[in-house]
């Protein structure tokens, strides 16, 4: 008969796994931009693995849309207006939801630490004008907030599609009033958090993504018109 004493052992992340967040980690700072080509070898090489751990993370990230297969490596793909228009329609029905789901824990402090200490950080950041701080303030407070939801599957879908677009905030937040416009609409969900009240949360978020969607047209003049002209909103 088994032992019921033994519990299983803990093991390492596997290698897959590992290039995976590897290369997903590049994807969300920006590092890798819409039409670079990657291909196994060279990857393979930097990372210090064979060829197909690196072949299996990217098929997993072109699985999720964030790579495009183009015949034998793979790229960033540069987004249409629908494809823009199709995430964002996901994004509002699933993170105004999670917020509200949320809310109620939200309004102990000490759960909220998390959210609290990001929305700080990103504040200090705007003040000091250090975007790279502020990039990754932002990407912590949504981190904290997911931390909340009970439901892996949501959590999921919400990092996924939030991801497909994390590369231009890269060149977006550099812009001083763009960043103003995120810690405004941060603020607003950050304090709806604090009352427990959920709608109010949901709301909050809801104006946040739409700030998100124009901004993100407006960047890459999806919108038909110069993407260079002053940029005014974005998550």
């Amino acid at each position: 008969m088994p032992n019921r004493s033994l519990k299983p052992v803990e093991r390492p992340l596997a290698l897959g796994e590992q290039v995976y967040n590897a290369l997903r980690a590049q994807l969300r700072s920006g590092a890798i931009g819409a039409g670079q080509a990657l291909q196994e070898v060279p990857l393979a090489e930097q990372l210090g693995v064979s060829r197909t751990p690196v072949r299996e993370a990217m098929a997993r990230l072109a699985s999720e849309g964030l790579l495009a297969a183009d015949r034998r490596s793979f790229t960033v793909p540069a987004l249409t207006l629908q494809d823009v228009d199709d995430i964002y329609e996901v994004r509002f029905l699933v993170e105004p939801a999670a917020l509200r789901r949320i809310a109620p824990l939200a309004a102990d402090p000490t759960v909220r630490r998390a959210i609290d200490a990001a929305l700080a950080d990103a504040v200090a950041a705007h003040h000091a004008g250090d975007s790279e701080a502020f990039r990754e303030a932002n990407v912590r407070y949504r981190a904290a907030w997911l931390a909340l939801l009970p439901n892996a599957r949501l959590v999921r879908v919400v990092e996924v599609y939030a991801d497909h677009l994390q590369h231009i905030r890269a060149l977006t937040l550099d812009d001083a009033g763009v960043r103003t416009v995120v810690l405004r609409g941060l603020r607003r969900i950050t304090a709806a958090l604090a009352a427990g009240d959920g709608d109010a949360a949901a709301v909050a978020m809801h104006e946040h993504l739409l700030q998100a969607r124009r901004a993100f047209i407006l960047a890459t003049g999806l919108d038909g018109k110069s993407a260079g002209r002053k940029r005014s909103k974005v998550q």
